[in-house]
C-alpha cells in the first residue's frame, strides 16, 4: 500500500492453508485489523483453500456513529399520527 492510500476499513483475506497466509493474517493483526467473523474453508481438489475476513475496528465505530446519527435525524422528522400500519 502507498503512503497516500488509506487502509481499508474491511478485508478479505484468501489463500491456500499455508504459512503464508497465517503470517498475511498475523500481518493484518499487527496492522491493527480485528478478525470479524471465523474463517471459511473449501477445497478446490487440491489444496485447502481458507478466508478470513479482517476490519479496523475505529473505521467500523466511526461508521456506526455515522449510521446512529442519520437514523436519529430520520426519527426526528418522522410525525406520526397513531393512524395506520407502522
Amino acid at each position: 500500500m502507498s503512503a497516500n492510500e488509506a487502509p481499508l476499513a474491511y478485508r478479505l483475506i484468501t489463500g491456500p492453508d499455508d504459512r503464508t497466509f497465517c503470517e498475511r493474517i498475523s500481518a493484518a493483526l499487527a496492522d491493527g485489523y480485528v478478525l470479524h467473523g471465523g474463517p471459511a474453508v473449501t477445497f478446490n481438489g487440491s489444496d485447502v483453500i481458507c478466508a478470513q475476513a479482517v476490519i479496523l475496528p475505529q473505521t467500523v465505530a466511526s461508521s456506526d456513529v455515522a449510521v446512529a446519527n442519520a437514523l436519529d435525524d430520520l426519527d426526528s422528522e418522522l410525525d406520526f399520527d397513531g393512524e395506520g400500519i407502522a
